[in-house]
């Protein structure tokens, strides 16, 4: 079981939503074979409908990878939309930039190389939504940077936070991910009981965490 959930419940899950075609079905495909990490189907849906519900003006991503979730945020969200991606992995960057320029979102979606815990304290921009799916033992420090970037109303969206159902059990911790772990934890009691936030855990895919600024 690669995720927290059951295979067959994760199976019927993804049944139910028609599978996708053209650019992200390619990708689904290229992040199979090179075992890129992607979202799950079921956390790409989630994402779909959190964005047709916010209609944010503009998104920020951290970690874009080949691309794969960028794509589908575009495509769930208004043509005046603008997302802001950040990669710190120049091969990724230029494989994530020819996908966005086939997906014929390149005037939609900026990708920017380097180490987004530099790039997050020089952004400018304020953001109605952002999504966090970069390195996990990272997380509170991205995520504390990112409050200071988020608009009231605004969502924040973090992949990954169970982490294989480790978060949740000492029994399944490799001894290799206890810091990982350990940081996930402080993360996540951390977002539930912040002030001026309501945060909610879902376990769907490798567990997904979403935080509402209070307007």
């Amino acid at each position: 079981m690669a995720n927290i959930n059951e295979e067959y419940i994760e199976e019927y899950i993804r049944s139910l939503f028609p599978s996708h075609q053209g650019i992200l079905k390619d990708l689904e495909l290229y992040a199979s074979v090179n075992h890129v990490p992607i979202v799950e189907r079921e956390v790409a849906q989630l994402l779909k409908v959190l964005l047709k519900i916010k209609k944010p003006d503009r998104i920020l991503e951290v970690g874009t990878a080949i691309g794969y979730s960028a794509i589908i945020m575009a495509e769930s969200t208004r043509d005046n939309c603008s997302i802001t991606t950040i990669e710190r992995r120049e091969d990724m960057v230029d494989i994530a930039r020819k996908n966005i320029e086939i997906a014929k979102y390149s005037h939609r979606i900026q990708v920017i190389h380097g180490d987004a815990q530099d790039i997050l304290m020089n952004l400018d921009e304020k953001y109605d939504f952002i999504f966090l799916d970069a390195a996990k033992g990272q997380y509170l420090d991205f995520f504390n940077k990112c409050i200071n970037l988020l608009n009231p109303g605004g969502v924040i969206v973090c992949d990954n936070v169970l982490y294989k159902g480790m978060t949740a059990s000492d029994k399944l911790v490799i001894r290799r991910k206890k810091t990982i772990v350990k940081r996930l934890r402080e993360f996540l009691k951390y977002i539930s009981s912040l002030e001026g936030f309501e945060s909610s855990i879902i376990p769907i895919g490798d567990g997904v965490s979403i935080t509402y600024r209070e307007e």
